[in-house]
């Protein structure tokens, strides 16, 4: 999750991807960028809710999966809390290298999300951090990880809220209307579109916005049956470096799904 306003230029056709996006590729150039600016504690979003809640929601699984891993910060914590086996799969070359590197007794191989090279029914647990929204085949993701887990097994999912993130949402200052008002505006939310946004100076990172039943109706024709959805409020330290945006805290950037495979 980028501290910066994301711009989006919508794709014109929906969620079709345009040809000249290569969706690898991007992320072979931007790896270091994401490894510096996300990573050992550089984000105080990761550092103070997403990795807390992830060893939450993982918590006595003995296998988990860590798909889409990046460098590894995850699988790493996982495996630091005692899980016996822990595998993460990323399709960035750059990514997988970095990950092998920090060590951390975690496997690595280098795998698309709609093509895991594990077998099926093996894993406790899947995990997929802020990834599915630049997944361009959603179902083939899901029914991958549905393979993967055992019965009983629970998949966490981390989202950037698909209502709160919408393309082109993002903080109005109106000091047209008097008292001025400041308030959350809440882009197209029900359109599938695929959008480059810039999240930083030269990155450009290509979204696929989906509505949020997309995502809750793809995992439970899978048997992938919701148990708890969290939407926390963005951390104080993280509300502190914005303070023109008092009422910050009451609109949610992530969105946690935990589901259960029966």
């Amino acid at each position: 999750m980028s501290d910066e306003p994301r711009a989006s230029d919508p794709a014109p056709d929906g969620p079709r991807v345009d040809e000249a996006v290569d969706l690898v590729g991007v992320w072979e150039r931007h790896a270091r960028w994401w490894q510096t600016e996300f990573s050992e504690g550089a984000d105080i979003e990761y550092s103070e809710q997403l990795l807390p809640l992830a060893a939450r929601h993982l918590a006595g699984a003995a296998s988990v999966l860590d798909v889409g891993c990046g460098e590894g910060q995850i699988a790493r914590l996982v495996a630091a809390r005692g899980a016996d086996r822990v595998v993460g799969v990323d399709a960035s070359s750059a990514q997988i290298t970095e990950a092998r590197r920090r060590g951390g007794g975690v496997a690595y191989a280098r795998s698309t999300a709609t093509g895991l090279p594990v077998r099926s029914g093996t894993f406790d647990a899947v995990v997929s951090c802020l990834v599915l929204e630049h997944v361009a085949d959603l179902d083939g993701a899901l029914d991958e990880v549905s393979r993967v887990l055992r019965p009983g097994g629970r998949f966490v999912l981390f989202l950037n809220h698909p209502m709160f993130q919408a393309p082109g949402s993002g903080w109005v200052d109106d000091r047209i209307i008097e008292p001025p008002e400041q308030y959350w505006r809440v882009g197209p939310y029900l359109p599938e579109v695929m959008t480059l946004e810039e999240v930083d100076a030269g990155v450009r990172l290509p979204f696929f916005h989906r509505p949020l039943g997309r995502y809750v109706n793809g995992l439970a024709a899978r048997g992938l049956y919701l148990t708890r959805m969290l939407e926390p409020a963005p951390p104080a330290r993280f509300l502190a470096m914005e303070p023109p945006y008092e009422d910050g805290a009451t609109i949610p950037r992530l969105l946690l799904l935990r589901t259960e495979k029966r």
